[in-house]
């Protein structure tokens, strides 16, 4: 298995994680908020406007209302991005990368207006009188090439056929199985409620949820989704007025780091402009999932006449997921000043490196030799070789980086004895040949538990780790409601609607497995086929942006003439165009 998931990791490096695919995200959607002039501002207003169903009527098909499609859409995006993501992105990068995770939200703001519009256009009504849509449908009906002679080759089935299995596989890489492991890990470590309970039960509440199909998802989405974000702001709001003398300053340092980069203070040993970049580019479209084509499946089931309208709603989506909710997440963690301390942690053994000398963090030589082998790569001469371990402790004098610091005050254990033996390490990395033996000790930390100590950091005290363990309890739930549906409707698109209750089932069963077995190699599974549903549809808009410019052309005739008193309208009327 581990065989497999270093595999699996290498090929994400050429795939997801490779910086052509951050182009061709981002290349995307710039394109588009140049070629449509800035849509995702100059038409927010008017998307609050539709989201309050100030232009609903009656007889509109679909299954949900527009505010039900975009609570599916951001239960499935508002998840373990929100509270570990950011944390991870602000440890690798510093608080630059929370400015680029914001900067790469305004511009999927436009992103995901342009895919929801396109894949709503498209959409089928299935003799059940349920609505099915996505990137698939318009792919099978707009992207097939008709040769001179009248030959049609099917390009668009085959690229649909793809999306569409990317998209089944990842409702269970990205919206199911890691989800329910890290929701019951975090009840288990914050609560000891041990993991198979906390699976069984929310596998049954899944189940209950799912099986209702897409009406009763948006039923509980459009009540959990507001619930848990204000759930959330609250708490978040706490830490930030407990910290306030270090609000000012934050902000601050969003912006005087962004064309520096981020230099060592306390134990963060600095990054770089390209490192903060790179990292706040990556999370934020992993926060909220603009261009992969997931959200177009739900917006797809809202009741509109206009396949525009919808894309209105989606304008929504990244601007609350990132740009409020990770940027509350964010405040916390810079205010309460936790992502430069060490703190006392079990050391995760891929964030381990040892290096062959040791290194005097007080010593301003050494110390520079340390922060360029962290902040810009360069290289130190790592371990090889057996180290020799009495009662806990090194006898073979190194240095060890854990976190990207150097960490203090690490102790060897054997389940729960000091550890007495030899360790093997091969150029700084150590792979125990056993899960018995664990290190404890002082480093930086990132991820959950990052966020979870910063909510520490206010008058709440020992009682913020429990909003962070419900709020990822909530936030990694409903993604794995919202997910099923996702799967659901690839499958239906694939082999037709007799086979979704196999997977509904076969959903549930796995949710239930992965809250007690190990799915890190889901997790690099999942990378890759956010990867495979991102590409086609990408490729996808840019082959259709002219009809996309065009639909919004005819949205806006069609609206005035319904509307010519409206604000937009007015402005429509004036000017010709919008």
């Amino acid at each position: 298995m581990q065989k497999i998931n270093d595999f699996l990791v290498m090929l994400d490096g050429y795939i997801g994680g490779h910086p052509w695919f951050v182009i061709l995200l981002l290349g995307t959607g710039i394109f588009f908020t140049l070629y449509l002039k800035f849509p995702q501002f100059r038409y927010f207003r008017h998307a609050i406007d539709v989201v309050k169903g100030k232009y609903d009527h009656h007889l509109d098909v679909g299954d949900t209302s527009h505010f039900q499609a975009l609570a599916t859409a951001l239960s499935g995006t508002v998840g373990t991005g929100n509270i570990a993501g950011v944390a991870l992105a602000i440890h690798l990068g510093g608080p630059a990368a929370l400015f680029w995770m914001l900067i790469t939200a305004a511009i999927g703001m436009c992103t995901k207006f342009v895919e929801v519009a396109i894949s709503h256009k498209y959409r089928d009504l299935l003799p059940d009188g349920t609505v099915s849509g996505g990137p698939m449908y318009y792919m099978k009906k707009r992207l097939n090439i008709t040769t001179k002679n009248g030959k049609i080759i099917k390009i668009g089935v085959v690229m649909g056929a793809f999306f569409a299995a990317a998209t089944v596989l990842s409702s269970f890489g990205t919206g199911s199985l890691p989800q329910i492991n890290s929701i019951s890990n975090s009840m288990f470590t914050t609560f000891g409620i041990k993991q198979i309970y906390t699976g069984a039960v929310l596998a049954v509440l899944l189940a209950l949820i799912i099986i209702g199909g897409i009406k009763r998802i948006a039923a509980v989405t459009s009540r959990l989704v507001p619930a848990m974000a204000i759930f959330y702001f609250i708490g978040a709001l706490f830490v930030i007025v407990t910290n306030y003398q270090n609000i000012i300053p934050s902000v601050i340092s969003l912006f005087s780091t962004v064309f520096t980069g981020t230099a060592a203070v306390g134990g963060f040993m600095g990054a770089s402009i390209a490192f903060a970049i790179n990292r706040g580019v990556n999370r934020g479209l992993f926060s909220n999932e603009s261009g992969q084509g997931s959200a177009p499946i739900a917006h797809s089931a809202a009741r509109a006449p206009e396949p525009v309208s919808e894309g209105m709603v989606a304008i929504l989506e990244p601007f609350i997921d990132t740009i409020i909710i990770c940027t509350l997440t964010g405040l916390v963690i810079l205010s309460s000043g936790v992502w430069t301390e060490k703190i006392e942690n079990q050391f995760q053994t891929a964030d381990m490196i040892f290096l062959n000398q040791v290194y005097d963090e007080n010593i301003p030589e050494q110390k520079q030799l340390l922060v360029d082998f962290i902040k810009e790569g360069k290289t130190l001469p790592l371990f090889t070789g057996h180290i020799e371990i009495d009662q806990g402790k090194l006898i073979t004098p190194l240095t060890l980086i854990c976190s990207r610091s150097v960490a203090e005050d690490f102790t060897f254990y054997s389940n729960k004895d000091l550890f007495t033996g030899i360790i093997d390490v091969a150029r700084g990395k150590w792979q125990p040949t056993t899960s018995s033996l664990s290190v404890t000790g002082k480093s930086l930390i990132h991820s959950a538990p990052l966020t979870t100590i910063a909510f520490e950091r206010s008058f709440l005290g020992k009682w913020g780790r429990y909003i962070v363990s419900i709020g990822l309890l909530l936030f990694a739930f409903s993604t794995a409601i919202s997910w099923s549906y996702y799967g659901d409707r690839a499958l239906t698109y694939l082999a037709g609607p007799k086979f979704v209750i196999y997977y509904r089932i076969f959903f549930v069963i796995a949710f239930f497995i992965a809250s007690f077995t190990d799915t890190t190699i889901i997790w690099s599974l999942s990378y890759i086929t956010i990867a495979f549903m991102a590409v086609p549809n990408l490729i996808g808009l840019w082959i259709l942006r002219k009809e996309i410019k065009s639909t919004i052309g005819e949205y806006w005739i069609g609206f005035s003439a319904k509307y010519p008193d409206d604000r937009m309208s007015k402005r429509y009327l004036k000017n010709g165009k919008l």
